[in-house]
């Protein structure tokens, strides 16, 4: 999924001639703690509500701030990856997009963010979670595609991950399918290490629960 899919034309940009007061209003309004600062198209930075919050002048306009707006820019064309890796090395809210031209295109927020990647895992999806343990020299995802192939099923989603300190890695596989006994069965033949398993029930329920939960913490 591209960037350009992502963006929400539901939070508008400051202009660089608001004031300090339109700016906590809007954060306050639309759940955010930071917004962009245009000027026409032109991107100007990223105001935090951090900065803002005990300014002493709150008629004062953005454009005269005594404070360096940071300017971490994602581009239409780049992958749904880049902006995570973006947003959470500034522990951001917010984060505009610029398009081919550097001009501003729009902006998208953690909470899209957070929806479109529960899309993108297939949490909302029924089915089951398995959690192999394999040495980084075994591993090959097209035979454990063809492991889960084989009995009838389909791979939603593959998540890898490094263990600390050890050559091994963790693969978490979204199943389509609730009864992974099958499977499991296999695996255990080919000699994997399955280190857990969630059945639709164990798994869906509560994973979608703490991301209702979550979704909610960020919007109150």
């Amino acid at each position: 999924m591209l960037v350009a899919d992502l963006i929400t034309d539901e939070i508008p940009p400051l202009k660089h001639t608001d004031t300090v007061r339109v700016a906590l209003d809007w954060m306050e309004q639309f759940k955010v703690s930071h917004l962009a600062v245009v000027k026409e198209r032109d991107l100007i930075g990223l105001v935090s509500e951090h900065d803002l919050i005990d300014y002493s002048t709150p008629d004062e306009k953005l454009e005269s701030l005594k404070v360096s707006l940071i300017r971490p820019i994602i581009h239409n064309y780049q992958h749904t990856y880049d902006l995570l890796k973006l947003m959470m090395s500034f522990n951001l809210t917010l984060i505009p997009v610029l398009d081919d031209k550097e001009l501003y295109k729009g902006c998208i927020s953690l909470k899209g963010l957070l929806q479109n990647i529960s899309t993108m895992a297939s949490v909302q999806n029924v089915g089951g979670v398995i959690v192999l343990e394999v040495n980084q020299v075994d591993y090959s995802l097209t035979q454990i595609a063809s492991i889960v192939e084989g009995n009838d099923a389909k791979i939603l989603s593959a998540h890898i991950s490094s263990v600390p300190d050890s050559n091994k890695m963790e693969v978490t596989l979204k199943i389509n399918k609730e009864d992974l006994s099958r499977i499991l069965q296999t695996f255990y033949r080919y000699n994997y290490n399955v280190k857990a398993s969630f059945q639709h029930s164990d798994f869906e329920g509560g994973l979608k629960d703490k991301l209702d939960e979550f979704m909610h913490f960020i919007n109150i």
